[in-house]
């Protein structure tokens, strides 16, 4: 081949050619070392599936007859075992039915040897440029899916923002996870989102609750167990361990489970391999652990109840999900989301009066995010006519006495987003008039960050009334 052709500079590909013929070797790799790209050789489909055991490439030029049986239907059934990138069929025998075959079993392209180089370098061009397209599209696919996994952490707070951020930087890392927080506070939906985030997203995402589980069950629960190793093991069972294979393990609660379990946790953790109960064959895992607690693990571990050396080998980084009174700025947002998703379960679309989204509003919320969305799924339930009103939560037994009902006038049939936009405003000029203008005992009337005062200051225009610090 002469070097008098030149593919367009477009990207630097590396390619694995196939070919037992030398001279063709030697020649096919100058041709295209001088396009830019990086070769790899080998010389027969052997030494092919060898390299990309280790390699990653962007294109294969296979020839069709190879040693050592030079058969050219040995090498067109090998095609499926080099799915992953372009192949380029390579051959001194022209065939239709070949070529057409080789094209049915998933080739790019076919080649009749002496190879034109302005056709070969054509070829190459489009199947590198088909490989990055796809790469790019995978790409695309991975982006909308970490954008549905963080979709259940609704909120536009300091704080959320902050596990948003971490959320996305760890997420694709192998790192271990321990999330803490209140009860409530969404640290499922955290480990959730770490998961659809990582490399490990088709994989498995199997939580288990440490202290739902009786403590004499935990073991053969995780591990499996093998027939015969307990009355009642009549088959072999996989467990919990197994079925993470791949994925990410969610050990929610992990500070109640028992120290015998965390014994054999942490050689888990560390060597990657166990036991199932009544078994001699050791199973090998690979997985991905994110851990949950609401307990202070430092202090189980003073009071001898958890074990220091696996609570450094779970701890990795720790995200902490806040109090829902730490983040009021989010209720409107978080009563809007719940409601969109109980409306698409009951195919009936849900309003709060404006009475009703007040108390909701500005009512504490001890029971935090689980606590708001069950109250809101039962006052749903007995509401008539589409409209949750002050007198279904009252008939609840829940205590409307704890809040104040300004008199907000608001059209019939306004929208969850305009009922919000008054009360807010309205609750904001009231406790900015109360305070003289002063945004800090504003803020801490209201619930919210100084930051997040400002921002609703500036969102309704109330720069006006006299502000001070």
């Amino acid at each position: 081949m002469s070097a008098a052709f030149s593919l367009d500079s477009f990207r630097t590909a590396k390619v694995l050619l196939v070919d037992d013929e030398p001279a063709f070797r030697l020649l096919a790799e100058r041709f295209l070392q001088q396009q830019g790209h990086q070769v790899l050789l080998a010389a027969d489909l052997a030494q092919a599936k060898a390299i990309l055991v280790q390699q990653q490439v962007d294109l294969v030029l296979l020839d069709l007859s190879l040693p050592p049986v030079f058969d050219p239907q040995a090498t067109l059934n090998a095609l499926p075992e080099l799915a992953g990138q372009p192949v380029i069929i390579l051959t001194g025998h022209a065939e239709r039915e070949l070529a057409l075959q080789a094209i049915s079993l998933g080739a790019w392209d076919f080649l009749a040897k002496p190879i034109d180089p302005d056709l070969l370098a054509v070829v190459v061009k489009r199947a590198v440029s088909k490989h990055l397209l796809e790469q790019e599209l995978n790409s695309l696919k991975r982006g909308v899916s970490a954008a549905q996994g963080l979709l259940p952490l609704v909120g536009v707070s300091p704080a959320l923002r902050n596990i948003r951020t971490l959320i996305e930087r760890i997420a694709p890392t192998d790192v271990r996870v321990l999330v803490t927080g209140p009860s409530g506070t969404g640290k499922e939906v955290v480990s959730k989102a770490l998961h659809q985030l990582s490399l490990r997203a088709a994989g498995p995402f199997v939580s288990v609750h440490c202290g739902a589980i009786p403590a004499e069950l935990l073991e053969s629960e995780l591990f499996g167990y093998v027939r015969g190793a307990f009355t009642g093991a009549d088959k072999d069972r996989q467990g919990l361990l197994n079925m993470a294979d791949g994925g990410t393990l969610f050990l929610d609660e992990i500070g109640e489970m028992p120290l015998p379990m965390q014994v054999k946790l942490l050689r888990v953790l560390q060597e990657g391999t166990f036991y199932p109960v009544g078994g001699r064959e050791q199973k090998k895992i690979d997985i991905r652990l994110v851990s949950a607690t609401n307990a202070q693990l430092p202090e189980l571990v003073k009071q001898g109840r958890f074990r220091e050396d696996l609570y450094y080998r779970i701890k990795g980084i720790t995200l902490e999900t806040p109090a829902l009174d730490e983040r009021r700025e989010d209720i409107p947002l978080l009563i809007q989301h719940f409601l969109q998703q109980i409306a698409a379960k009951s195919a009936q679309s849900v309003q709060l009066s404006a009475p009703a989204l007040q108390w909701f509003l500005q009512r504490p919320w001890p029971g935090n995010v689980r606590e708001l969305r069950n109250t809101l799924e039962s006052v749903v339930a007995i509401a008539r006519h589409g409209v949750v009103q002050l007198a279904d939560i009252q008939l609840l037994h829940l205590d409307v006495q704890e809040v104040s009902f300004p008199d907000v006038q608001l059209p019939p049939g306004s929208s969850l987003d305009e009922q919000v936009r008054q009360l807010e405003i309205r609750l904001l000029s009231e406790a900015l008039t109360a305070h003289q203008g002063n945004r800090s005992q504003a803020a801490r009337q209201l619930g919210l960050s100084r930051q997040g005062l400002l921002k609703k200051i500036e969102r309704y225009g109330l720069q006006q009334m006299g502000l001070s610090d």
